[in-house]
């Protein structure tokens, strides 16, 4: 997050993982939204009511958040108690690490790795269960590959946790623009708690909105855990944010739309390449590709910015030190010129690779 924020501004970024964002205009009577009334103690109720019907739930089980990011630190609060364990995949988005350290957990591992297409290996988990577990962490699609995981796998990550008495929060802020149908986990039973918000499938991350799906007993844990970390969220985008749900299915179609043209474009683009190994999601807003010959490709993501204007987000910050996080979101303009001269950083490297690399597609 550190870098995300410091990094110098770059013309052609790719670095983001959110579809670019909406206009004012992009929300229908978003003007006539806007007011500073409003009664939000426990989340605006028109807000509450929306996510549960969007979900076929009861209110009773919806908590909101600010972005995913306020969901997952709320359950992590809600849950999580000093020296207990906390379990988080590999490679894996490293807020999810650090916000279990800062309430003294102990944060455990498992692998979901390139080899198997990143997929969610219940067998792993099983391995890295402990009786102190008390959470598992699931995304899907992950972050940072795009890679879903499968819904029989999940179930079984969810027998593990009840055998421990653990529950599995399964971060699905990237699902929507995969699959705008899919059902949460949450769906799964009262193991299962989901987090996700309007801020990476949708254009609308300004609104910072963010829910967590969960049974009612747990929820009202999350409620009272948001009390003494930023007790309510902003009215303003909270009554914006309920029109937004009215109208899921325009911003749903808008992201389809950017996605499937610029996922086109990233496979024309890899397939060419012989000096960088993918799993390619078949829509996401992200791809995760290796980066032959090298083993760590910071330096390599430094000269891309300082030298061609092009951010891409180097693959230490996930673990994953000799890849790229390329994001898929943004103008197709913007994606085609990136991809160029990352083309022409490959190809400056020295010396250049031969063959054609193997390339795994999901």
């Amino acid at each position: 997050m550190e870098w995300a924020k410091k990094r110098r501004p770059a013309a052609f970024d790719l670095a983001g993982s959110n579809v670019r964002a909406c206009a004012i205009e992009d929300l229908e009577g978003a003007h006539e939204a806007l007011s500073f009334a409003g009664h939000n103690d426990n989340g605006y109720e028109p807000l509450i009511d929306a996510i549960a019907r969007r979900y076929g739930t009861t209110p009773s089980s919806v908590t909101t958040a600010s972005g995913t990011s306020g969901a997952n630190f709320q359950v992590y609060a809600a849950l999580l108690e000093p020296g207990c364990d906390l379990l988080v995949e590999r490679p894996g988005y490293d807020p999810l690490l650090g916000a279990g350290r800062l309430l003294g957990a102990n944060v455990a591992r498992f692998e979901r790795r390139f080899e198997d297409g990143y997929a969610l290996d219940p067998d792993r988990v099983a391995r890295a269960i402990t009786p102190r577990t008390r959470l598992i962490v699931i995304t899907t699609p992950h972050n940072p590959t795009g890679a879903l995981a499968e819904r029989a796998a999940i179930e079984e990550v969810g027998r593990q946790a009840r055998a421990v008495g653990a529950h599995v929060l399964v971060d699905e802020v990237y699902l929507d623009a995969a699959d705008a149908q899919a059902a949460p986990a949450a769906a799964l039973g009262d193991t299962f708690i989901t987090t996700n918000s309007l801020t990476k499938s949708y254009g609308l991350a300004s609104l910072r909105c963010g829910w967590t799906l969960s049974s009612p007993e747990v929820a009202e844990r999350i409620r009272r855990a948001r009390d003494v970390v930023d007790g309510t969220g902003s009215i303003v985008a909270e009554r914006l944010a309920t029109l937004a749900f009215a109208q899921l299915p325009t911003l749903a179609a808008r992201a389809h739309e950017v996605l499937t043209a610029n996922g086109a474009l990233i496979r024309t683009f890899l397939e060419s390449r012989d000096d960088l190994d993918a799993v390619v999601p078949q829509l996401s807003t992200v791809v995760f590709p290796r980066l032959l010959g090298e083993s760590d490709a910071t330096a390599f993501s430094d000269r891309l910015l300082s030298e061609r204007e092009t951010a891409v987000v180097p693959g230490r910050f996930f673990e994953a030190p000799d890849h790229i996080r390329l994001g898929l979101g943004t103008t197709m303009a913007t994606l085609r010129g990136g991809l160029e001269r990352l083309a022409q950083a490959l190809d400056e490297r020295r010396p250049k690779r031969s063959g054609k690399r193997r390339q795994k597609r999901r």
